[in-house]
């Protein structure tokens, strides 16, 4: 499957003048190896090295200095040192040697010309202590599962992903898109389901795909895991993490289990680590910067809402509903607009914030909170009436602007919004689809709303 983003990501890294070993981060099964052997043909000379191998692994592990490690490597894959600056080298599964990580070093400092990407699970570095990458001495960047113009792009929907892109989107295109955002939905962003759902159009297909995903996945934790109770707690929480995705979620007892809050919270950081599922944290704050409440209950998000509802049981409902918001008590989509807002953050240290607001009477909660151009824009996702969006006019009350945004079912406009404290703001509104283009919808609300004073 075709990352085209995510390409152009790595275009300019390998054109960066001073550029480090760069290191690709993931859960398993997202499309790491797959997207770097694309990336690698464009190449005079592709080094494929994968670690788990023994014949890929030795020379790393008889290193003594890179100019031999190299004349090793170059020499095993028949290919010429003398075209070492056209040369992409991939360490693959880099986790299976320790020592390789270290090495990486040795390339940014001794041989800048070469580039160099690994990839791998993480497992092994959060459970051996021993095993980091060089600081400072190499350039992260996270893939994530595919996002939804990823998922028309690999349908071969060529005309569906022009009207997504058109900005606004046009109202011809809008049912077909929101049919299409339905299947996305069921499906979701792993590559492998994508590819599997693309030459069948066959749901039930799907299952033994799902399965085998998660099975790989505690597969992963038997492997890596220090100690059998530790195991035990891993498996408890990723197969307790999918039916409790898009909460908020307390560590003690985290599931239904009987567990102290240490020990699920140590096993929550650690599958966030490896990219399985992420933490995201409330803001009290309607100005940047953004900063997290860690006292604060956190909102689970799983790596994919695709098997986010497949494990949940959650797949019928999608089927039958005209409205995404009706599923699971509207979980499920305002999950799905997570997703797609992460799945264009590629740095490491990206995060996803939402708002809140917990007095003694009530509470207020907006899903999503948006930096742009030096204001936090929120976000909601909700159909139904302007008036029902209470927490929205909470935030609203507090911000020095006058801009907000609701994904919904209908079409995209922008509406004028009174909060109970008669405060004006305008609202835009845009069909769930659109959520992968909300930083080009942005620009253009602001746009309108300068055309319109």
């Amino acid at each position: 499957m075709f990352r085209r983003l995510m390409m152009d990501e790595l275009a300019v890294w390998s054109k960066a003048e001073r550029r480090k070993p760069l290191v690709i981060r993931g859960a398993r099964q997202v499309g790491k190896t797959t997207l770097v052997h694309t990336f690698g043909k464009g190449f005079g000379q592709y080094i494929y090295l994968n670690l788990e191998l023994s014949e890929d692994k030795q020379p790393f592990l008889r290193f003594r200095n890179l100019e031999e490690l190299l004349q090793t490597i170059f020499f095993l894959k028949n290919q010429s040192l003398a075209r070492k600056a056209e040369t992409l080298i991939f360490i693959d599964e880099i986790q299976e040697v320790p020592e390789a990580m270290n090495i990486l070093r040795y390339f940014y400092e001794q041989e800048p010309d070469i580039r160099v990407i690994a990839a791998g699970s993480m497992l092994e570095s959060v459970f051996d202590t021993s095993a980091h990458y060089p600081v400072g001495r190499v350039e992260f960047r996270v893939l994530r599962p595919a996002s939804f113009p990823e998922f028309l792009d690999a349908l071969g929907e060529a005309a569906a992903l022009e009207q997504l892109t058109h900005i606004p989107c046009r109202e011809f295109a809008h049912d077909k898109l929101m049919k299409l955002y339905h299947q996305y939905a069921l499906v979701g962003g792993m590559p492998e389901l994508v590819s599997k759902f693309a030459a069948t159009r066959d749901y039930g297909a799907l299952n033994p795909v799902f399965d085998s995903l998660l099975t790989s996945y505690l597969d992963d934790v038997e492997k890596y895991a220090r100690y059998d109770t530790q195991a035990l707690h891993l498996r408890h929480v990723i197969k307790s993490a999918f039916s409790e995705a898009g909460k908020r979620i307390r560590f003690a007892g985290f599931g239904n289990s009987a567990y102290r809050s240490r020990e699920m919270g140590e096993c929550l950081r650690m599958l966030e680590q490896v990219h399985l599922l992420k933490l995201l944290y409330p803001s009290t704050s309607a100005t940047l910067p953004l900063q997290p409440d860690l006292k604060k209950s956190p909102r689970l998000q799983v790596l994919d809402t695709g098997l986010m509802n497949h494990l949940a049981g959650i797949r019928h409902e999608i089927i039958k509903t005209e409205d995404l918001s009706a599923v699971y008590q509207g979980v499920m989509i305002e999950h799905l607009t997570g997703q797609e807002l992460l799945a264009k953050q590629y740095n490491a240290l990206s995060e996803l914030y939402f708002w809140t607001r917990e007095r003694s009477q009530s509470t207020a909660e907006v899903d999503f909170l948006y930096p742009f151009q030096g204001r936090v824009i929120p976000i909601e996702t909700k159909s139904g009436k302007t008036g029902t969006l209470r927490s929205l006019h909470q935030f609203m009350d507090s911000a020095p602007h006058n801009m907000a945004v609701r994904f919904y079912a209908g079409l995209p406009a922008i509406t004028t919004v009174s909060t109970s404290a008669h405060k004006p703001y305008k609202l835009l509104n845009l069909p769930y689809y659109l959520a992968s283009q909300t930083q080009w919808y942005l620009d253009w609300f602001q746009n309108e709303l300068q055309g319109r004073t």
